[in-house]
């Protein structure tokens, strides 16, 4: 009998080691961003409209993760995005349409992932300048490839201050391997306040392209903590703009702003752009932020399709959770230039045509975001 007990205890007690050894956690989480939006065009059209996400995209999501012991780490994450000015989906066609993935964490290998993920450059916003490169970023209105389907990642630790990321989202062709994949490479170098880093996408062309040339986005950033605030510089080298009859001469990008395969269709794929930006942030209270930006977007062949602009804001902190935040920005096109401000989602409804082509366009933004 006294040996039976002790079994017993002793199964109850390796029960308890594996339910703490393999513990399991699921979150819910997300993020309401509103704001008031006024901009005018040197056309003479304006417009006064309630949007969603001008910093932080509206969303709900779950992330969970299970340790496996020995080190290993189960992980998911499924996110949902939305329009919460009128309550619609972000994306009509797929419910998880900002990420839907699995993958496996090791704390000596780094994390490997499997479905639709951000790219390495959306996970680099914090680096690029004050606002996160949202409304107000003349970096964010050239349009930068947020995420990709059937995507393939592996993230490393941070060895002595250096990080490695790499993605290779499958074209799914029945052209063969590597056909219209998407390509990613990132490093992430910390050492104390300076921070250095390169991130890049290549997308592949199909078989027998009309237009057979590689769609790159390369972004290189740097950043110097002064201790009330950071400096942020980038400079960006892309052929990720095409035109559009309906919208304006920059309406749109090859590689979609929400992924895109490469279609090999579109002529403007030998036009690149050369990109800067500088801007900096100051804390002026625990919870007062403000900062500021000046970038120009060059087109290289001198075609006179390029911009320039700027912006101020600022981020005052009701809690951790809640944000007020007021932005002002400007942009200037050049002849051919046709690009228009952009936020963490498009503005909507925005300047077409004739009142982007060659315009300039002024705004000014209040809101609020509450993240939970």
């Amino acid at each position: 009998m006294k040996i039976h007990k002790t079994a017993l205890a002793v199964l109850s007690l390796c029960a308890c080691a594996a339910a703490s050894a393999q513990t399991s956690t699921v979150t819910l989480y997300g993020s309401i961003d509103q704001y008031l939006n006024y901009m005018k065009s040197s056309s003479g059209a304006s417009f006064t409209s309630l949007n969603d996400g001008a910093f932080l995209r509206s969303r709900i999501g779950f992330k969970g993760a299970e340790d496996l012991g020995n080190g290993l780490t189960a992980k998911f994450q499924l996110e949902h995005g939305l329009s919460s000015d009128t309550g619609t989906a972000a994306d009509t066609t797929r419910f998880f349409d900002r990420q839907s993935w699995v993958g496996i964490a090791s704390k000596e290998f780094g994390e490997f992932r499997l479905g639709r993920q951000n790219t390495a450059i959306f996970y680099r916003g914090d680096y690029i300048d004050y606002g996160s490169r949202t409304l107000g970023s003349i970096v964010n209105n050239f349009g930068t490839p947020s995420r990709y389907d059937n995507d393939i990642s592996w993230q490393s630790p941070r060895w002595a201050g250096l990080m490695l990321e790499a993605h290779y989202a499958l074209g799914e062709s029945t052209a063969g391997f590597g056909k219209q994949a998407v390509y990613q490479l990132a490093a992430d170098y910390l050492n104390g306040p300076f921070r250095v880093g390169y991130a890049g996408i290549v997308g592949k062309p199909p078989a027998n392209a009309l237009y057979d040339k590689d769609v790159s986005y390369h972004n290189l950033y740097a950043n110097y903590d002064y201790g009330q605030g950071k400096v942020y510089a980038v400079f960006i080298r892309s052929n990720n703009s095409t035109s559009s009859a309906t919208t304006s001469n920059n309406g749109t990008n090859i590689l979609g702003a929400v992924g895109a395969l490469v279609t090999g269709l579109r002529p403007e794929v030998d036009r690149y752009y050369n990109i800067y930006q500088l801007s900096a942030d100051y804390r002026v209270t625990t919870a007062l932020r403000v900062g500021a930006l000046y970038g120009q977007i060059v087109d290289t062949t001198h075609n006179e399709a390029g911009a320039k602009g700027g912006s101020v804001g600022a981020f005052y902190d009701l809690s951790k959770r809640t944000t007020l935040l007021a932005l002002a920005e400007t942009m200037s096109n050049q002849a051919n230039g046709g690009f228009r401000p952009s936020g963490s989602a498009g503005v909507s409804p925005n300047f077409t045509g004739a009142d982007v082509n060659g315009q300039r366009i002024h705004g000014v933004q209040l809101g609020i975001i509450h993240r939970f």
